[in-house]
């Protein structure tokens, strides 16, 4: 039953897009507030193309005929659910043509455009209800392990012309243009349980980052406790735990800026636990602080040459520009002093400006901190963009959930000790690990 998760995790992605429709038609109307109609735009524009063209279809074609044939009891419901369906891309071509009458300032427009989205809203929130609680559980009840064997199938099928790889980054595309546009308090949210763990690199790989017995003092206060771990070439590692529980002080003993009592660190085999921080750095030992940490009177641009001072300078505007294609809302505002950015925008530049001293392990602390859902869905797709093109990572979060589902290996730490390790999506099932860090 893959199918299902997906379509569940589909549904959540869809339902945040809807509620954000909502918060800024009320910021409108409640606030006479300027419309954004580019954010607005964005978003008709993703549910075109995401729903319309992939989600929806792969449901008319693969899930609704099984159920139909099986269940006769259902078949009024799912002829409702493809009514809906197959009207839902004109309504949403209706409403952004009123939308395109809007923003060149037809103010009659204005009431019928948002009584026509308040109504596409509540539709779909009610198409979304009718399946989770009805048709969900009815296939789950009804359909044999060979339906299911066929529709998991189907849309485990990556290389599909309409549902496969091209078509998923288009709509990636859009997502990310909506959190470059979207004011912060909007929040989409994000479920990355159905995210695909890559294996744990064998053989040939080598061992990044070896720490064995590492201790570290506030003074006569031991913070961290004979930390043992390792991250391997290519993996994302993700350390969960509470506040205090030493995840900052273990990222900042690594990167040199906290010493160590006692232990090693070790660097592809090399011992560096005495090391200078400014050396582990031109080694190839990149952090992106808790906070952000961007030096606000500069511009974008002198924070990323920043991120490449130890580096020729004749390599440096390659990489910029790299930097300026995974976060495209820098190069809009690359003149602008950093401060002025939102606190999302200078997450980006954080993490722009380490991967501008092209790593050989990137240090991530708290990367979601503080942030609107929104964007820490996009945060997490920009580090597991990173991690499939090869990055070694080092993920310090609070936010275990999405951390450990998208880690190759996870640890948990509790007062300055690790107290469990595994697999990151093994340990999402752990119940200590529920309990403590999933509210479960």
């Amino acid at each position: 039953m893959k199918a299902l998760s997906i379509i569940s995790a589909e549904h959540r992605g869809m339902w945040r897009i809807y509620a954000a429709l909502d918060y800024l038609a009320r910021e409108y109307q409640d606030k006479h507030a300027i419309i954004d109609a580019e954010s607005l735009t964005r978003m008709l524009d993703y549910l075109e193309t995401y729903a319309g063209r992939m989600h929806h279809p792969k449901e008319d074609e693969y899930l609704f005929p099984r159920l139909w044939e099986r269940d006769p009891g259902s078949h009024q419901q799912i002829g409702v659910l493809q009514e809906q369906h197959r009207h839902g891309a004109e309504i949403l071509a209706h409403l952004k043509s009123q939308l395109r009458d809007v923003s060149t300032g037809r103010r009659e427009a204005e009431a019928g455009f948002f009584e026509g989205l308040a109504a596409f809203v509540e539709t779909a929130r009610g198409h979304i209800r009718s399946e989770e609680t009805t048709i969900i559980p009815r296939a789950r009840e009804v359909l044999s392990a060979e339906d299911w064997a066929a529709i998991d199938a189907a849309f485990a099928k990556n290389d599909d012309p309409l549902f496969g790889a091209s078509a998923r980054a288009e709509f990636d595309a859009l997502r990310a243009r909506i959190v470059a546009l979207a004011p912060e308090p909007i929040g989409l949210g994000a479920s990355y349980a159905e995210a695909a763990p890559a294996p744990k690199p064998v053989g040939s790989s080598r061992t990044v980052l070896e720490v064995s017995g590492l201790t570290s003092h506030y003074g006569r206060i031991q913070a961290l406790h004979g930390i043992e771990l390792e991250v391997g070439e290519g993996q994302l590692v993700a350390l969960v735990g509470a506040n205090g529980a030493g995840k900052t002080t273990l990222l900042r003993t690594i990167s040199g800026v906290q010493p160590a009592s006692g232990g090693a660190i070790h660097f592809y085999g090399e011992d560096i636990t005495r090391w200078r921080a400014d050396k582990r750095v031109v080694a190839g030992i990149c952090q992106v602080p808790e906070g952000r940490q961007v030096f606000g009177p500069l511009s974008i641009e002198d924070n990323l040459r920043l991120g490449a001072y130890t580096r020729p300078r004749d390599s440096v505007a390659g990489d910029m520009e790299r930097m300026y294609q995974i976060f495209p809302i820098l190069k809009e505002k690359r003149a602008l002093p950093a401060g002025t950015l939102s606190g999302g925008q200078q997450q980006m530049l954080a993490m722009a400006r380490a991967l501008m001293g092209r790593p050989k392990l990137l240090l991530l602390d708290e990367p979601s901190m503080g942030l609107a859902p929104l964007l820490v869905e996009e945060i997490f797709r920009v580090v597991k963009s990173l991690k499939a093109q090869g990055s070694t990572i080092f993920l310090v979060e609070q936010n275990a959930h999405a951390a450990l589902a998208i880690a190759d290996v996870g640890y948990v730490i509790e007062t300055g000790k690790i107290t469990l390790s595994g697999p990151g999506p093994e340990l999402l099932e752990n119940e200590e690990v529920k309990s403590a860090y999933l509210g479960m």
